[in-house]
């Protein structure tokens, strides 16, 4: 099993998504859950692709935090 952090942003009339940890590794969709699903799929195809390679799955060094300010 791997976990990644997944960066789902608003754009212009849609949604994207990214991994820090998985350079290249991108997705879009029309709304936040089609952009995390479709997100979901090319991890699930990036892992794939890495391991017929015989290249290594990268661990997951990222995280997120929200920082308050008042």
């Amino acid at each position: 099993m791997y976990r990644f952090l997944v960066v789902i942003e608003k754009a212009n009339g849609n949604y994207s998504a990214y991994s820090p940890d998985l350079p290249g590794c991108v997705a879009t969709g029309d709304t936040r859950e089609e952009a995390e699903q479709n997100m979901y799929e090319a991890i699930e195809m990036h892992l794939r692709g890495l391991v017929e390679d015989n290249l290594p799955v990268p661990e997951s060094q990222s995280f997120s935090e929200y920082i308050i300010i008042q």
